[in-house]
């Protein structure tokens, strides 16, 4: 069974607001967004467009796969699916907001900060999540969230983008084994 955690026109809202927060934080100047593929990618690009409406230019979008940067690459992947990387800009200096769909328990961002820092060396590094789901196993917290929710430890968070629009469902384990 599946819940709609956040249907398109929450996520719009949500992420009007957040921009609105990351402008009112130092704006575009020096700003770079790194969305973490794949989930995290169409909402960086979504952002920018946003900064852009508020702000009158958009930051530059880049893109990580974390897939080689996992702790657990070696026992968790045994053929692992790996995409590039895409950051056509340079690190150094900037102000990068990592972007992922959702956060849970940091692993995930852990990985994507090694992976911004084999680029160069930023002057600061910010996260924005759609959803924070709670579960921490590092100390890792989101500077820009648009929802946050407890659900059970066996329950995932989907986030979709269907006919060009994003969605974000709770699925329990039983649901995510038939969509995966």
């Amino acid at each position: 069974m599946s819940e709609v955690l956040l249907d398109p026109v929450a996520i719009s809202r949500g992420l009007r607001r957040v921009a609105g927060e990351i402008a009112e934080h130092g704006g575009v100047r020096d700003l770079a967004l790194v969305g973490i593929r794949r989930g995290g990618e169409p909402i960086a690009l979504r952002l920018a467009a946003l900064l852009k409406e508020l702000e009158g230019e958009a930051p530059p979008v880049g893109a990580v796969d974390i897939t080689l940067y996992r702790d657990d690459a070696a026992t968790a992947l045994p053929n692992p699916k790996i995409g590039p990387s895409y950051i056509p800009f340079s690190v150094d200096g900037k102000r990068i907001l990592l972007v992922d769909d959702v956060i849970s328990t940091g692993r995930t961002i852990r990985a994507a900060l090694d992976a911004v820092l084999d680029y160069g060396r930023p002057k600061r590094i910010e996260l924005c999540v759609l959803v924070d789901r709670g579960g921490r196993e590092l100390p890792l917290h989101p500077d820009y969230t648009v929802r946050r929710v407890d659900v059970a430890p066996n329950a995932n968070i989907d986030v979709t983008v269907t006919n060009d629009e994003l969605w974000a469902r709770v699925m329990n384990d039983s649901d995510a084994e038939v969509s995966r």
